[in-house]
C-alpha cells in the first residue's frame, strides 16, 4: 500500500479522538490515591512531593519509606534509587507552577498528557503504513477501553517512557523517507535517541523496543548498517546515560530494591513461587489479562486476525516482538503485576486495528456489509463492557482510609515517624504526609530507638498485646494508635 499524506480529515478525526481520550481520563481524576497498585503509585508520587518541598535534586531522590524492607539494608534518608527520576521531576515541576491541584494530580495529569502523544503517533504510524480506517480502529481501541485508560491516567512512569519511546520511534521513521533534507534527516535522528535516552531512564524496561529501532536503521541502511558510525552513535548516545545512572546507584545499596525476582518469581502468600515458563505464565498472561482483562475477551478475534494476516510489511511485527522478547523476560513482574502491561499496550492496539481491516478487504466472502459492520460494532461494544467489569474496581479505594491519615495528621506533627502494620503497603505512609515504615520489620522496642514515634496497628489481638507497653494515642473498630 502507497504511503498516504495527512488530510483536513485525519486532523479533525485524530482531534475527535484525543478529546475523547481526555475525557474517559479525567474520570475521578482527583480521588486520593489509595486504588489499584497505590502502593508504587505512593512511592512514585512521595518522590515528587519531596521534589516539591526540598528542591528538585534528581541525583538523590526520596520517597517516605525508610525502613530499607525492599533493599533489605536500613534506609534512614529514605532514597528511592530505581528510575531515574525524571518522571517525578516533570510533575512537580509543574505542581509549583500550579499548586492549586494535590502533586499526585499532577501525576496523573502528566500521564494523560503522554498517552495524548502515544494515540497521537499511533494514528500517523499505522495511517502511513496501513491507511486511515486502522489508525482510526488502533487508536480509538487505545483511547477508549477500560484498561488502556486507567493505566494510562495513574501515577507511574511507564507511559511518560512510552511516549519517549514512540516519539524516537516516530522520529527515526521520518528520518527514513525519501527526497528528506539532509539537515531535517540529521535533526531527526537527533530527536530520536535523545528520546529514546528519556525514556530508557524514566523506565529501563522499554529497551526492548530497541528491536523497533534496530529494524529502522537496518532499513535505512541494510546490510551496510553495522559499517554506518550513525548506528554505534544512536544506541551508545541512547544506553550511556542509564549505565551512568545504574552505576551511580550502587553508592546508594540502601536505595536500590532487591528485583531479580521479577524475571522468574511472584510473590505469593506462601513466599515467592516460580512462574518461569510454566502453564501458570501462559494462563495469567495470555488469557486472563490480554484476552479477558485488556479485550474484553470477544475483541481478541480482531487481534488475531491481524497479526496473522499475509503482510509484506514487517514494521508492526517488530513492535510485536519487542513485546513478547519484554514478556517472556519479565514473567514474573508481569504476572505479578497489571501495570507492566503498560508498554504492551500500543502493540496491541495496532494489531487490532490491522485486524478489522482485514476483515473488511475480504468482505465479499462474508456476511452482507451492513450485517459485517453490525457484528463488528457489537463485539467492540461487548468486549468493552466485559473489559470494564474487569477494571471498575481498579478506581476503588477503602472509603476509611483517607479519614484514618486525616486522623493520624492530627494526632501527630509532620516531622514524626510512623510506623504501620500494612505488610508493604506505603498508601497510608503517603495519605497520612508522614515518613516511616509501611511494616513492623523490627520489634517495637528496636523501633523505639530508631527514632519511630507511633505505630498504627490494624490487627487488633497484636494491638491487645502492645497495649501492656505502649500507650494508646487512639482507637476505633478499625485501628489503634499507640506512642512508642
Amino acid at each position: 500500500m502507497k504511503k498516504q499524506n495527512f488530510q483536513l480529515y485525519d486532523v479533525l478525526l485524530l482531534s475527535f479522538i484525543l478529546l475523547l481520550t481526555l475525557v474517559f481520563r479525567l474520570y475521578r481524576i482527583n480521588t486520593p490515591l489509595a486504588d489499584l497498585h497505590s502502593w508504587r503509585q505512593a512511592d512514585t508520587a512521595a518522590v515528587a512531593r519531596n521534589f516539591v518541598r526540598n528542591g528538585i535534586d534528581l541525583l538523590h531522590p526520596r520517597y517516605d519509606d525508610l525502613s530499607g524492607r525492599e533493599s533489605g539494608k536500613e534506609n534512614p534518608q529514605g532514597y528511592r534509587m530505581v528510575e531515574f527520576p525524571l518522571y517525578n521531576g516533570i510533575f512537580s515541576t509543574t505542581y509549583k507552577l500550579f499548586p492549586f491541584m494535590p502533586v499526585e494530580v499532577h501525576g496523573r495529569l502528566t500521564t494523560v498528557l503522554s498517552s495524548l502523544i502515544i494515540i497521537g503517533i499511533i494514528y500517523y504510524l499505522v495511517f502511513k503504513e496501513n491507511g486511515r480506517l486502522p489508525a482510526v480502529i488502533a487508536s480509538l481501541t487505545y483511547a477508549i477501553f477500560p484498561f488502556f485508560v486507567f493505566f494510562s491516567r495513574v501515577v507511574l512512569p511507564e507511559t511518560t517512557a512510552l511516549a519517549f519511546t514512540l516519539t524516537s520511534i516516530l522520529f527515526l521513521y521520518l528520518s527514513n523517507e525519501k527526497k528528506i533534507a539532509p539537515t531535517k534527516e540529521t535533526v531527526f535522528f537527533i530527536i530520536s535517541f535523545v528520546s529514546f535516552t528519556f525514556a530508557i531512564l524514566i523506565k529501563p524496561t522499554v529497551i526492548f523496543y530497541s528491536v523497533v529501532l534496530f529494524y529502522l536503521l537496518f532499513q535505512k541502511y541494510n546490510f551496510n548498517f553495522f559499517k554506518k558510525i550513525n548506528f554505534y552513535i544512536y544506541f551508545a548516545a541512547a544506553f550511556l546515560p542509564f549505565v551512568l545512572w545504574r552505576l551511580y546507584i550502587r553508592n546508594f545499596p540502601e536505595g536500590v530494591p532487591v528485583s531479580d525476582w521479577l524475571i522468574t518469581s511472584v510473590n505469593t502468600y506462601e513466599g515467592l513461587k516460580s512462574i518461569f515458563f510454566r502453564p501458570a505464565f501462559f494462563r495469567w498472561i495470555f488469557f486472563e489479562r490480554i484476552n479477558n482483562i485488556i479485550f474484553g475477551g470477544y475483541l481478541t478475534i480482531f487481534f488475531l486476525l491481524g497479526l496473522l494476516r499475509k503482510n509484506k510489511k514487517i514494521f508492526f511485527h517488530t513492535f510485536l516482538l519487542a513485546n513478547l522478547l519484554y514478556l517472556f523476560t519479565f514473567q514474573g513482574g508481569n504476572v505479578q503485576h497489571e501495570y507492566y502491561q503498560i508498554l504492551i499496550l500500543p502493540t496491541l492496539a495496532i494489531f487490532t486495528g490491522l485486524g478489522i481491516q482485514f476483515l473488511l478487504t475480504i468482505k465479499k466472502d462474508l456476511l452482507p456489509p451492513l450485517i459485517l459492520y453490525l457484528i463488528i460494532a457489537l463485539i467492540f461494544i461487548f468486549s468493552f463492557y466485559f473489559s470494564f467489569y474487569r477494571v471498575r474496581d481498579y478506581y476503588n479505594y477503602p472509603q476509611d482510609l483517607a479519614q484514618i491519615a486525616k486522623i493520624i495528621k492530627t494526632l501527630s506533627r509532620n516531622d514524626d515517624k510512623i510506623v504501620t502494620d500494612t505488610t508493604g503497603d506505603s498508601t497510608l505512609l503517603y495519605l497520612s504526609d508522614r515518613k516511616g515504615a509501611p511494616s513492623l520489620y523490627k520489634d517495637p522496642p528496636t523501633l523505639q530507638k530508631l527514632g519511630y514515634n507511633y505505630m498504627i496497628i490494624f490487627n487488633k489481638d497484636y494491638a491487645e498485646e502492645l497495649k501492656k507497653d505502649f500507650s494508646t494515642v487512639f482507637e476505633n473498630d478499625k485501628f489503634l494508635m499507640f506512642k512508642l
